[in-house]
């Protein structure tokens, strides 16, 4: 597994002198939020700031940086001193001037990247990267290769578990994958908060691990691919069976990905799925947010 954290320390050590560009303040509408950065070198970049013209003019600013084309100076009698600029800050409106119309404005720090500040956003990604939220995929089938893929592009820690060893061949670098005879173990041992996405190749396997997920109540996301045949059978089994509630079962999201589209094609699926699990955890994380503020006032 390749993890965000290894492509920056890749960028970092590969790219030679490099600048970073990151968003001080923001006014109004704007492409990214205060804090998000960028990584410029001579020939290459990491990250972005939002695009158009105001990243355009911040990698130029910056690999003017790095190219040591700042200002100069001479007075009478003295030497020319070359001026090197080590920090600057761009103070731009996003309006028809630079050919934007987002009606806010941005202030962008760009400074050069010394061991200090490659050691300081390594901490920084590292720290994010612990806190990501985790989202298991059970199953490397069609759908679950698809899955895996938009997921890859998200800011999540990806788990792609499967008890066949062929199909977790070809997942994204950045997706970690599990094989294990008993995916069901890996529910019980995931991090509250976490998502479940439940799309193996045996039916009494996906009941078997979707009845785990429903048992936890600290989940951002269960669901599982499937029909409204396949649903009702589960139902049956999870309370005749499993020892399950309608509470709990009423927690499943199935079929994943809704059924507002009818397109079965498996990287439709994988968009659809992606956007409703991003969206439950962001729901899941500002509910816990939510809840730890009001202990903390009482």
């Amino acid at each position: 597994m390749n993890s965000k954290v290894q492509s920056l320390k890749a960028f970092l050590g590969h790219a030679g002198r490099v600048a970073l560009v990151e968003v001080a303040t923001t006014k109004g509408s704007t492409p990214r939020e205060a804090g998000a950065f960028m990584l410029v070198s001579a020939s290459e970049i990491l990250g972005t700031i939002g695009g158009g013209q105001l990243e355009y003019m911040a990698i130029d600013k910056a690999r003017q940086m790095l190219g040591g084309r700042a200002a100069s100076r001479a007075a009478a009698g003295e030497a020319r001193i070359e001026v090197k600029e080590v920090c600057a800050t761009l103070d731009v409106p996003l309006g028809p001037e630079i050919g934007q119309c987002c009606g806010g404005r941005v202030e962008v720090l760009i400074r050069l990247v010394d061991a200090a500040l490659a050691a300081e956003l390594i901490g920084k990604a590292e720290a994010e990267e612990a806190h990501l939220p985790h989202v298991y995929i059970f199953g490397g089938g069609h759908v679950g290769q698809a899955l895996a893929a938009s997921l890859a592009l998200l800011p999540i820690h990806a788990v792609v578990v499967e008890t066949r060893a062929e199909a977790l061949e070809g997942m994204p670098e950045t997706v970690e994958t599990k094989l294990t005879p008993m995916p069901e173990a890996v529910v019980r041992e995931a991090p509250a908060g976490s998502a479940f996405a439940v799309l193996t190749h045996d039916h009494a396997l996906d009941f078997l691990i979707v009845a785990e997920a429903l048992k936890r109540d600290d989940t951002a996301y269960v669901g599982m691919i499937g029909s409204k045949t396949k649903k009702a059978t589960f139902r049956h089994w999870f309370l005749k069976s499993a020892e399950g509630s309608e509470a709990e079962f009423d927690r499943l999201v199935s079929p994943i990905g809704g059924n507002a589209v009818k397109d079965k094609r498996p990287p439709v699926i994988a968009a659809l799925a992606a956007a409703e699990i991003m969206t439950a955890l962001v729901s899941h994380s500002a509910q816990a947010s939510s809840t730890s503020e009001k202990v903390m006032v009482g």
